[in-house]
C-alpha cells in the first residue's frame, strides 16, 4: 500500500505541476493583451490596502510565530493573516498573497502547494505557523539578505541590521522623482558577496543550486513587487511594515505570473559573481544579532 501511495503522489504531482505550467503561460498571454491595472486601484476593492489603507500596524508580542521572509511577517503584523502567525491555512495564505503583493493566481497556488509538500501536511486541511517556513534547506537557506545564517542565528525571524542596511545602501539607480532605487546589478553585486562571506565564515555552509535560485527568487520580489524603491524597503525590511500608501508596483491584471518572474529571477542569478569576492577564513566570528 505505501509503494502505490508513493506512485499515486508522484503522478498527481506532475499533473499538477503540469498544470500549474499551462495556466501561467494562459494568465501571462492574458497579461499582454489586456489593460493593466490603475495606478491607485492595483489592490482590489473589499481587501485590505485598497486604496493604500491598510490595516493598523501592530509589532509581534510574546509568543506570536513568525519566520525569515519580511513580507510575510508584514501580512501579519497588518492583521492580513492572523496576528499571531499561528494556525494558517494554506488555502488562505494562497488568496491572501495574491491580493496583497499582486502575484499571479498560478505562482500563488504553487508556493503554498510546495510549502504543505516541504511540511508534510495537507494543503486543504492542515494549518501551519510562520516558523515552520524556516526548516533549514526547506526554503531558508544561508546567505540570505537579511538574515544571519541558521548556524550563527537558530531564530530565522531575527533580523540581521548590518545586512539590510549594506543591502539599501548599495542602491545606485535612481526613478523619475529621484528617489534612490536598487538595480539589478546592485542586487547581483550584493549577493554574490553575501555568499563569498557565507562560504568562508560558516563552517556548515550549504547553498544548492536549488537554493540559490531561491534566494535569486527572494531578491527579484524587491525589483518587482517593490520597484527597488530604498524607502518601501526600507520600511518591509526593517520594521515589516506595509507603507501607507503603498501598492504593488505589478499592475498587470493577473498579476506578476511564473513565466515573468523567472525572467528577473535567472537574470540576477547569471549574473551573481561569487567568484568576484575574496574572504578571508580567519575569525569564523558569530554575526551580532539584531531585531
Amino acid at each position: 500500500m505505501a509503494f502505490i501511495s508513493t506512485v499515486y503522489s508522484k503522478i498527481t504531482g506532475v499533473f499538477f505541476d503540469a498544470g500549474i505550467v499551462s495556466w501561467d503561460v494562459l494568465l501571462t498571454m492574458m497579461n499582454l493583451v489586456q489593460r493593466k491595472r490603475r495606478v491607485g486601484h492595483v489592490t482590489p476593492e473589499g481587501h485590505p490596502g485598497y486604496g493604500g489603507h491598510w490595516p493598523e500596524f501592530r509589532p509581534p508580542r510574546e509568543g506570536d510565530s513568525r519566520c525569515s521572509c519580511p513580507a510575510l511577517n508584514a501580512m501579519a503584523n497588518h492583521g492580513i493573516i492572523p496576528r499571531s502567525g499561528r494556525g494558517i491555512t494554506f488555502t488562505e495564505l494562497n488568496r491572501q498573497i495574491r491580493s496583497t503583493y499582486n502575484f499571479g493566481s498560478s505562482f500563488c497556488s504553487f508556493v503554498p502547494h510546495f510549502a504543505a509538500k516541504m511540511l508534510q501536511k495537507s494543503y486543504s486541511k492542515d494549518v501551519f505557523d510562520l516558523e515552520d517556513l524556516d526548516l533549514h534547506n526547506g526554503i531558508e537557506h544561508d546567505a540570505s539578505l537579511t538574515r544571519a545564517d541558521t548556524h550563527f542565528q537558530k531564530d530565522q525571524s531575527v533580523k540581521h541590521l548590518p545586512y539590510i542596511e549594506e543591502l539599501l545602501a548599495s542602491a545606485t539607480g535612481k526613478d523619475s522623482e529621484g528617489n534612490a532605487i536598487l538595480t539589478l546589478k546592485d542586487l547581483q553585486k550584493v549577493q554574490g558577496k553575501r555568499r563569498a562571506e557565507a562560504r568562508a565564515k560558516n563552517p556548515e555552509f550549504s547553498l544548492s543550486l536549488f537554493h540559490k535560485i531561491f534566494g535569486s527568487s527572494n531578491s527579484s520580489t524587491l525589483l518587482t513587487i517593490f520597484g527597488g524603491r530604498v524607502e518601501d524597503l526600507r520600511s518591509i525590511l526593517f520594521d515589516e511594515r506595509l507603507p501607507e500608501g503603498w501598492e504593488s508596483r505589478i499592475r498587470q491584471p493577473h498579476g506578476l505570473t511564473i513565466t515573468n518572474f523567472n525572467t528577473t529571477v535567472l537574470r540576477c542569478e547569471f549574473g551573481t559573481r561569487e567568484k568576484d569576492f575574496e574572504v578571508s577564513k580567519v575569525g569564523n566570528e558569530e554575526p551580532h544579532p539584531n531585531v
